[in-house]
């Protein structure tokens, strides 16, 4: 099974992340948004970051947990590849593994400017969801 899978979209990047569960859907989502900035397959593993977030529905916890990343990217200049999620109830903690950005080793896809909550989806039957990187 693929982890993810490009949508047509005008103008941003727009995915949809699949999984035997929603806690590897949104794992595979992370994966997605790291995959659209860097060639995730340079990422060397060398530091683990740990973190919780929480929404009041599933769709405000996978935008809040993938715009964690985007925080922890701006911020901190890492790229992460390798993710572990725990989802209880609206409430999620995240062990992600990577390290800090090198631009000339890891390349540059597209700019993650933000995640937008327009056609923001989590599908709990399939399971799956979609998202669309504004870059």
């Amino acid at each position: 099974m693929m982890r993810y899978e490009l949508l047509e979209h005008t103008a941003d990047v727009m995915v949809r992340a699949h999984g035997k569960d929603l806690e590897e859907c949104f794992a595979n989502a992370a994966y997605a948004l790291f995959d659209q900035m860097v060639d995730v397959s340079t990422i060397v593993p060398r530091s683990e970051v740990d973190f919780e977030v929480e929404g009041h529905d599933l769709e405000s916890l996978l935008y809040n947990f993938l715009s964690e990343f985007l925080y922890l990217h701006d911020a901190k200049h890492l790229v992460l590849s390798d993710f572990q999620v725990s989802i209880d109830g609206f409430a999620l903690r995240c062990k992600a593994r990577g390290e800090r950005l090198e631009p000339e080793r890891h390349g540059q896809r597209h700019e993650v400017k933000a995640i937008t909550y327009h056609m923001l989806t989590v599908d709990t039957e399939e399971p799956s969801v979609t998202i669309i990187f504004d870059i």
